[in-house]
């Protein structure tokens, strides 16, 4: 395996995961469902939908959210924060990652965008 390794594809020139050795860079996800389209509701659906992006991200790649170390959010309205960190709580209820939280105008309608970085040891 190279040192660099992308996984999955995306409509935008990136990749949703890229490994680099131990590890893994997850590009920022938005809520989008398995049909390609922006799920609609509300922070909190669409909080669930980008970390379930996230999950599927990473097992592209090997790793799961046990072996994410760092996340960075988006929020359009940072009125939201408390019902975003209630679903987030439960997508990490022990040993939470290291994390970063700003208010953002986002690059579509959206509530949110996550990007993570994990550590996970190749086998």
């Amino acid at each position: 395996m190279s040192m660099k390794q992308a996984f999955g594809t995306s409509h935008v020139p990136l990749s949703p995961a890229i490994r680099a050795g131990d590890m893994i860079y997850i590009s920022g996800q938005v809520p989008v469902g398995t049909d390609g389209k922006i799920i609609e509701g509300n922070i909190e659906a669409q909080t669930r939908q980008v970390l379930e992006n996230i999950k599927s991200a990473l097992a592209l790649a090997g790793a799961t959210l046990k072996d994410v170390v760092k996340t960075t959010i988006w929020l359009e309205d940072a009125r939201d924060f408390g019902r975003m960190n209630a679903v987030y709580a439960t997508y990490f209820p022990k040993d939470p990652p290291a994390r970063t939280t700003v208010e953002s105008r986002l690059m579509i309608d959206i509530k949110i965008e996550i990007e993570a970085i994990a550590y996970a040891p190749q086998k």
